[in-house]
């Protein structure tokens, strides 16, 4: 009996922080997170932001942190109203 094939591998991970911003891989897409658009990392521990998981295909989450960004605001993070200091996203641009 054959096993059925495997669903496509998903990949998630903070591969460098610098004191500007750090970066995210996903799925072979690298993206820079910097502290100036997202406020909210820049002085927490570094294991809290290293504590991300994916919540659903291009969506991640922060949950030390109660922080959810998605690769289409990581892309575009202009046209996306961030409001500080409450650790919230209003994701209609």
């Amino acid at each position: 009996m054959q096993s059925a094939a495997r669903g496509k591998n998903t990949s998630l991970e903070v591969t460098n922080i610098s004191r500007h911003g750090f970066w995210l891989l996903y799925e072979g897409n690298e993206f820079f997170v910097p502290f100036e658009k997202f406020p909210w990392f820049r002085d927490v521990e570094l294991k809290k932001i290293f504590n991300v998981r994916l919540d659903s295909p291009g969506h991640f989450y922060w949950p030390d942190l109660d922080i959810d960004l998605s690769t289409k605001i990581l892309r575009n993070p202009e046209k996306f109203q961030l409001v500080f200091g409450r650790k919230t996203i209003d994701a209609c641009p």
